[in-house]
């Protein structure tokens, strides 16, 4: 089993690539904490190794975030075996049909307002494919007056450019399709 790793613009995210697909029908799910954990085998295998701090399923990558004041070199093998384990096992990334942990959906709905339809079409096809590319995602969580509100997971949770990112880029971007939005903020996800 080879493991290609990638390092993403966060110094303390660094985004893992299996060779095997990850099958994660769930779509970007995070983990925060061992207790989130509890309803993926490897995210939980991965948060008992010291150090981990964060757990993100992308749709074919793996973005591991660790505590500031921890090494990779000291992490980094420990985490690729425990990868490779699993996978050698062929084990399912979830025990069983719970949602993952946002609080936020890109899910377009009926209900909602033209405006968010509009916000949510540009974050799936212009957002979350480039910031996919670092190891991290962006979900949609509300948009009232003006201040649209959005979650960040993998290496954008906690990345010292996100703030940059955020409102440089994506603000920008969004704001030039949908003027109705004033500004845009990151949220922790619950």
């Amino acid at each position: 089993m080879f493991i290609q790793t990638e390092d993403t613009p966060n110094p303390n995210s660094v985004k893992f690539i299996p060779e095997d697909t990850l099958n994660n029908s769930k779509g970007p799910t995070n983990f925060s904490s061992m207790q989130d954990a509890e309803k993926s085998p490897l995210a939980k295998a991965l948060f008992s190794i010291d150090g981990v701090e964060g757990v993100f399923y992308g749709r074919d990558f793996i973005t591991i975030s660790k505590k500031e004041k921890i090494d990779w070199a000291e992490i980094k093998p420990m985490i690729m075996l425990t990868i490779m384990e699993h996978f050698s096992r062929k084990s399912p990334l979830f025990d069983d049909e719970k949602k993952n942990t946002s609080t936020g959906s890109n899910e377009i709905k009926e209900d909602d307002s033209q405006v968010v339809k509009e916000i949510k079409e540009i974050i799936e096809h212009k957002v979350r494919p480039a910031v996919a590319q670092d190891g991290g995602d962006i979900i949609f969580h509300s948009f009232e007056n003006g201040v649209l509100k959005l979650e960040l997971h993998g290496a954008c949770s906690g990345c010292p450019s996100s703030t940059i990112t955020l409102k440089n880029g994506i603000e920008n971007m969004i704001r030039h399709y949908v003027p109705e939005i004033e500004s845009v903020e990151a949220i922790n996800a619950e």
